[in-house]
Formats: structure tokens, sequence, C-alpha cells
């Protein structure tokens, strides 16, 4: 019977995977939990938010999507070329809902990066607007009794 050594060759290759498993399986395991104790695999991408976490577009980006430079940035400007680029790819037109989905994030990103300025301009302009000192850089306050301290 020729099925006898054919039968021992498959026997060999099976406890010789079965051995490489052994081996491979435990340090694969033991892998796996010292990148969980770093925070590594699963536990980096639950951090980061994982594929599904929103992207936030950088602001060159968003500008190029618009077709604006930084300097005529404004909300009109901005209102402008997003209800025309989100008509111009229109889904029920034939457009692409990507596209329309990347003209939306640049809006919001460009909206972002405008009230941020603003905000900026507001701070800058209440510290300008703020008490000038006239006394040569000293500035005087009172304290709880009332008498003058320089600062």
């Amino acid at each position: 019977m020729a099925l006898g050594p054919l039968a021992r060759v498959a026997a060999q290759l099976v406890v010789a995977g079965i051995a490489v498993l052994s081996r491979a399986l435990p340090a694969a395991y033991a892998q796996a939990l010292n990148n969980a104790k770093k925070g590594g695999g699963a536990a980096a991408a639950a951090k980061d938010g994982g594929f599904m976490a929103r992207k936030v577009m950088a602001r060159d980006e968003a500008l190029s999507v618009l077709n604006l430079n930084e300097a005529e940035v404004t909300a009109e400007a901005v209102q402008k070329q997003y209800e025309r680029y989100f008509a111009a790819n229109d889904v029920s037109k034939g457009g692409s809902f990507y596209l329309q989905s990347k003209v939306h994030r640049a809006k919001e990103q460009l909206d972002e990066f405008i009230k941020e300025k603003r905000m900026e301009e507001a701070a800058a302009a209440k510290e300008n607007s703020g008490d000038v000192n006239t006394d040569g850089g000293e500035q005087q306050r009172q304290d709880r009794g009332g008498k003058k301290m320089n600062q």
C-alpha cells in the first residue's frame, strides 16, 4: 500500500505546522499586549478618533478648493464661492457628492479662520485702546487701603 508513506509525510507536515504556530502565536500575542500597554494599535486608533474621525482640512487646501487667496478671505467672498461651487457640484445635476463635501469642509475651515481672525483683531484693538501710560512707563495702582503703589 502506497497510502502508508503518503499519510506519514502528511502527518509530519501537520506536526511541523503546529510546532511553528505554537511558537508564533504566543509571541504575537505578547507583542499585541505590549502594544496595547504602550497605547498602540486599537488604543491609538481610538485616541485619534479612529477611521471615522473628522479630519480638519488645512487652510491652504480650503483656500485652494474655494479658489481664494488669504488676502481676499472675507465672509462674503467665502459665501459667494461656496454657493457657486456647491451648486456646480449638485448631485441632482450630475455633480459629485465628494466635491460638494470638499466645498462644504472648505467653507467650514475658512469660517473658523475668519472667526479667529476677528477675535485676534478684537484682542489687538482692546490692547491698543487700553490705558496708555504717560508717566514714563511706571503704572500706579492703589492697594486696599487707598495708598498708591508703583508697579
